[in-house]
């Protein structure tokens, strides 16, 4: 065989052997998702693996996933949660811009005025919309969930549903924690693993998290400088036009299909935003 096409045929050979290991790897990643409790140890055990080749620490790892089990609350929520946007408008808003929430707002707005303007100022998102997703989150940090993170975004990366997308969840979770942002065993939310006062997803908290307050930490579980300059830090990375109108059509307005997909959502955060303003 001629040199040259002998080179050719072992290159030919080892994009074919790659190929075959590639499609190989993805294959088994796919295959080890599952509907139940059973394959999830040795599921978590490769995750676990990965996550260190990939570039978290040992240590990270060790402290946010040991001890992690299947959680079947969070694949029922995971089933019914289309049930939580639905309704009409009128009915939506009524459980969520209360009078106790806007007064309270109004109140915070009054006591963070001078965060709020510096916010303004470097992100271009008015106060009245910071603190409406706020109080329509989590009531200002009240309730801004119960359920560790690392054991509920390992339950939803291992399951069938959505895999891929909430394994990204749970490794930027993990960055989170490896970049000193906040600790493991900080690391409570709500069930599908959004964290904090305005209830980041994980990824999102890696791309968009402020440290508004200037402690070396982008921290929303606990400052709330962080948590309403990351939100509006979000806000201006997907479009928010400082000075602009965000009334239902405006520019603004469809910016918070990037917040919340559901459009009673949305136009609730315009009415208490108009509440708060009044």
């Amino acid at each position: 065989m001629h040199p040259r096409s002998k080179l050719l045929h072992v290159l030919f050979a080892v994009m074919a052997f790659a190929a075959f290991g590639l499609s190989a790897t993805v294959a088994a990643r796919a295959a080890q998702c599952g509907n139940d409790a059973a394959g999830f140890p040795a599921w978590l055990a490769s995750f676990r693996q990965e996550a260190v080749s990939e570039g978290v620490s040992p240590g990270v790892v060790a402290a946010a996933l040991d001890g992690v089990t299947y959680n079947t609350t969070v694949i029922r929520l995971d089933r019914t949660q289309h049930k939580t946007f639905g309704g009409t408008f009128e009915q939506f808003a009524a459980g969520r811009v209360t009078a106790g929430r806007v007064n309270k707002g109004r109140a915070l707005m009054r006591s963070h005025a001078g965060m709020l303007a510096s916010i303004e100022s470097r992100f271009g998102v008015p106060p009245e919309i910071l603190v409406a997703i706020w109080g329509m989150e989590t009531d200002y940090g009240v309730v801004s969930g119960r359920m560790p993170v690392f054991r509920s975004l390992a339950t939803l990366a291992y399951d069938c549903r959505r895999s891929d997308f909430f394994r990204n969840e749970l490794m930027s979770a993990l960055r989170i924690v490896q970049r000193g942002d906040e600790s493991a065993g900080a690391m409570i939310g709500a069930w599908a693993g959004e964290i904090g006062q305005t209830q980041f997803l994980c990824s999102n908290y890696l791309k968009y998290a402020v440290d508004m307050d200037g402690n070396g930490r982008r921290d929303l579980i606990r400052s709330p400088a962080d948590v309403l300059a990351s939100t509006a830090n979000l806000l201006k990375q997907h479009g928010w036009s400082a000075g602009g109108s965000y009334e239902p059509g405006s520019g603004n307005f469809s910016v918070l299909n990037d917040w919340n997909r559901s459009a009673n959502y949305q136009r609730a955060i315009v009415l208490f935003a108009q509440k708060l303003k009044s």
